[in-house]
Order: C-alpha cells, then structure tokens, then sequence
C-alpha cells in the first residue's frame, strides 16, 4: 500500500468581528458628519485587522456619564453583537477609564470593548519601523494603558510592546486579567516604563535639535509635506526624489519621517520632510510621544499641505489639519496648498477647481506629475523670492541672526534697548522658522517704520 504524505498549510487566524458605535451631540457636530466619522473608523479598523460587521450611532444632547451612550442603546448593541457574532464593539470617540468599566459590565465578559484611540494606536505599533517610531508608539500606548487598568488586563509579562508585537487583540486592550494586586503591581511597571521611555525620548529630541542646528547652518531650507492620512505625501516625495519611500492604499502607510533632498528649478535645493498624516479626534498620546517629530513640522521653512482632492471630505480634512497645525505651534509658518490625485478627475472638475478655500491652490498628480512643474516653481518663489514681514526682539547674544537680517533681509527700523535690539524688517519666507521664537505683538510694543 502507497502511503501518500498530507501537507498542511499554516491558515490565517479568522478576523475578530468588529460592531462600531457613534454619537452625535446636537449642539457640538464634529469636524465630519457622523456617516462619514463611522466610515472612517471604518477604514481604521480594516487596517487593524479587524471585520467590520455593523455600525450604528444615537443622537445626544450631552455624553452619558456612565456609560457614553443610553442605557437602553447598550442593550440594543448587545442584541446586535449576538445576531452578527461580533466579539469587539468599537466606539468613535475616545471612552474615558469609567465608561469603559460601566460598558465591560453591561456587555459582559464575551465582548471586548475599544475606542478609535485604541484602535489608531494599534495601527501606529503595526507600522512603525525605526526605533524612534517604535520608542513613541511605545509611550503613547502605556500613557493611554495606565489610566484604564481594570480586570480586563493580563500580567504586563503577556502585553505587547510598542514594537509592533500583537498579543491577538487591538492595541493590547481587553485581555481579561487577575485581581488587583497583580494590577497594582502593573500600574509601578508602567509608569517605571513611561519614565525610561520619555528619558530615551528626550535624547531622540536633543538630536534631532542638533540635527536642525545644522542643517540651518548649511542654509538649506525645509519643506515638510503635512496632510490628512492617506492624502498621497509619501507618492509625491517618491516622484519628487526618484525613491522609494513606502507607499500603500491604507491610513497611516507612513509614521517614521522621512527627508529627501529636492532640486528646484534655476540649481536650488531644499529639504522635502515626509510626515505623519493627521486625522480627526488624533489621540493626544499621540501627540505627546510624537513632540520631536512633530517639532520637525513647526522648526520648517515651508509647509507643503497635500490635499486629496477627490475625497467628498476635502474639505473637512484641509480644516482639521489647518487646527492641527495650529495646535503644535505651527501655524504661523507659510503654507503652500497642493490638490493631489487630479488624474482621478474629468476635465470640468480639474477646471473648477481653486474656488473658496483652495483659491490659491496648486492642482497636481503625484502619480503622473500634471502639476509638480507649477508646484516646484511655486515652492522656490516662495522660498527664495517672497519676503514677509517680521516684528522681533533679539537679545544681544543672538549676533548671527542680527547678522542674517543685514545679509539676506531689509531693516525698516531698528531700535537697539537695554534688553535687545527691537527690529521691523523683511526677510525671505523660508527664514521664518529662525525667529519664530522672538516674534512680538507691534500694537503692544512701540516700534517704527
């Protein structure tokens, strides 16, 4: 008898089934309708690894206290878990530590329960690639982690670290654990934990300032692609520099920056900086681990905001990384404006375009380059032909950019004090960056021309 030899092969573990819950408060809309805040957690979830099985939402007044939704929608989602067999309920705003224990009663013990910070976190640990990415995905999980220690955590011995690692569930939330001393015992880890990664992190953070140090002295000016997740910076640097940066259909393909140097027309170089997208509700973990990149963003002499053109929320999506930008300090530094994916348009639709708040943008592709002639050309007026005004008090010790003022600016009036010396000059926008620091008011300060 022939005895024929079985080959198995290794299957993919079946996808957890993910319902997802919103809420729309009457008086306090978000930044994008509640349809489309759904889908885009949606989105979020797909790129985690998760089958997105239903979705729901419940118009509020106000957030329950307790349990963030009513009482009597908690029920109507447990009957929906059971009838679609999800096994995780997500939830479109971050929940704070007492809304999670509420919901973990009330659902049970079969049900795990995430918020969108969760689930971005996860897709964070997936993608970071450098040590730097992974040190601040690291410190934004355990900052999130640490106030939410309930008895749905197992021993830290079992948790993922911000390398990537999975532990079978998103972002490492909803592992049922033992009893509190063992969670006691957690809580002294994670914050030993949160104390080394901050230390690390703030050596990451001197090198990188000593790394602007020099490249300023090299007076070769930055530009740093910002965005909304998925809007095609990364494709645009690949076309700009002939590389072959990472690039994939999915929100957040890209987290480590990333620096190309760029030729403009007439032998002028610059710095193109590809940097994490932005999306509604950003976790503020995230934005706290993330400081020295995001310091990269607010130290540039030019911002290049790509929009996707063909998303029906680009304008929504231009809006919120506008406040985002505000909100790292970098909305004083010039912005340039590019409608990416115009291949994807008819004619009519690339003509119309430039109207409201997009009246001074550059339309391109990316993908085919229509566009990025204009745009270059744009980007080199704007940095080595357009000059601003500045307002600034420079103390004495600040020689060089008195020096860089007289060399490359124009000196209305200058006025030097016992404190410094107050200047009104004009000076080439991609300068900007290096007196954002002594930037002052004129309507509280008296000074001339």
């Amino acid at each position: 008898m022939t005895h024929r030899k079985v080959i198995t092969y290794p299957t993919k573990p079946e996808k957890e089934k993910a319902f997802l819950v919103g809420i729309e408060l009457f008086n306090h809309p978000g930044d994008l309708s509640i349809e489309d805040s759904l889908q885009e957690l949606s989105m979020l979830c797909d790129t985690a690894g998760l089958e997105v099985v239903g979705k729901t939402y419940q118009k509020l007044d106000k957030i329950n206290p307790n349990t963030y939704i009513g009482s009597g929608k908690v029920e109507e989602i447990k009957v929906f878990a059971e009838e679609l067999l999800a096994n995780v309920i997500v939830f479109d705003d971050e929940l704070s530590p007492r809304h999670l224990r509420e919901l973990e009663e009330l659902l049970g013990n079969s049900i795990r329960i995430l918020d969108r910070t969760a689930v971005i976190l996860d897709i964070f640990a997936q993608h970071a690639q450098t040590k730097e990415g992974k040190l601040q995905v690291e410190l934004a999980q355990y900052e999130y982690r640490l106030p939410r220690l309930t008895r749905a955590w197992t021993h830290l011995a079992r948790q993922a670290g911000g390398g990537g690692g999975r532990t079978g569930s998103v972002g490492g939330v909803g592992l049922r654990g033992p009893g509190e001393t063992q969670l006691e015992v957690d809580r002294r880890e994670i914050h030993k934990k949160i104390s080394n990664l901050k230390s690390e992190l703030e050596k990451v953070r001197a090198h990188r300032a000593r790394y602007r140090q020099n490249r300023k002295r090299s007076q070769i000016p930055t530009v740093s692609l910002v965005g909304y997740t998925n809007a095609g910076k990364s494709t645009l640097l690949n076309y700009l520099s002939h590389a072959n940066v990472y690039v994939a259909d999915q929100l957040f393909a890209t987290l480590d920056p990333t620096t190309r140097r760029i030729d403009l027309p007439g032998e002028r170089q610059v710095l193109f900086t590809d940097t994490v997208g932005f999306i509604q509700k950003l976790p503020t973990q995230l934005i706290a681990a993330f400081r020295a990149t995001l310091e990269e963003i607010s130290e540039s002499d030019l911002l290049l905001h790509v929009v996707d053109i063909t998303h029906p929320n680009a304008i929504n999506q231009w809006e919120i990384v506008h406040n985002t930008l505000i909100d790292i300090g970098a909305g004083d530094i010039p912005v340039i404006t590019a409608l990416n994916k115009i291949d994807l348009l008819p004619e009519p639709a690339i003509k119309s375009l430039g109207t409201g708040k997009f009246f001074d943008a550059i339309p391109i592709s990316a993908l085919s380059g229509e566009g990025i002639d204009h745009l270059l050309e744009t980007i080199k007026a704007h940095l080595f032909e357009t000059f601003v005004d500045i307002y600034i008090h420079l103390p004495y010790h600040e020689g060089k950019l008195i020096s860089l003022i007289h060399d490359q600016g124009h000196i209305k009036y200058m006025d030097n004090r016992r404190d410094g010396v107050y200047i009104h000059g004009r000076i080439p926008g991609r300068l900007i960056s290096y007196f954002q620091s002594y930037k002052i008011d004129p309507s509280t300060e008296t000074i001339k021309g």
